[in-house]
C-alpha cells in the first residue's frame, strides 16, 4: 500500500553525518510494525511486543502529532543506504502519571536490533534535541527511561 498523499504533512527533514530523520509515509508501517512488535525492543518498554492494532495506533499517532501539534516522531534512516534505523521524536502523550509532565515535550527513540550498538540512538536523539531547541518555546525536555 502506498500513501496517496505523501506530502500532506510538512514534516521537516533533519540530517546528521550518518542519518536522515524524515516524516513517515504509509510505506513505513511495515518497519513500525516490525520494530514495536519485536520482543527484544519491547523488553524495557512495557515488556511485551505490540499487536498489529497497537502498532497501527502508534503509527497514526505520529501523523496526528505533526498535523495537530507541529512536532512528532521521525523515521530514522541511514543517509547512504536509506536503510531503516528506527524512530525518534517528541510526543505529548497525555500520560496519566505523577508528577504530571504538563507541557514539557517528551523525547523518545527506538532503534531496530540490527542497527543497535552503532551510536545511532545518540546521534538521532541529539539531532532531535537540536531541532527541538529551535522550535519549542522552552529548553526543557523529558524522557522516560526504564531504571
Amino acid at each position: 500500500m502506498t500513501c496517496p498523499l505523501p506530502c500532506v504533512l510538512d514534516v521537516p527533514v533533519v540530517e546528521t553525518e550518518r542519518l536522515r530523520l524524515r516524516g513517515h509515509t504509509m510505506n513505513d508501517f511495515a518497519h513500525t510494525k516490525a520494530l514495536w512488535g519485536d520482543v527484544s525492543v519491547m523488553q524495557y518498554m512495557g515488556g511485551k511486543p505490540l499487536s498489529v492494532e497497537e502498532c497501527w495506533a502508534r503509527f497514526l499517532r505520529y501523523f496526528g502529532h505533526w498535523s495537530l501539534l507541529g512536532f512528532g516522531y521521525w523515521v530514522v534512516e541511514e543517509r547512504e543506504t536509506a536503510e531503516f534505523v528506527g524512530e525518534v521524536g517528541f510526543g505529548d502523550f497525555k500520560r496519566d502519571m505523577e508528577p504530571a509532565l504538563g507541557a514539557i515535550p517528551e523525547l523518545g527513540w527506538v532503534v531496530a536490533p540490527a542497527k543497535q550498538g552503532k551510536g545511532y540512538a545518540t546521534e538521532a536523539a541529539q539531532a532531535a534535541l537540536l531541532w527541538g531547541r529551535k522550535h519549542f518555546d522552552a529548553n526543557d525536555f523529558v524522557c522516560l527511561i526504564h531504571p
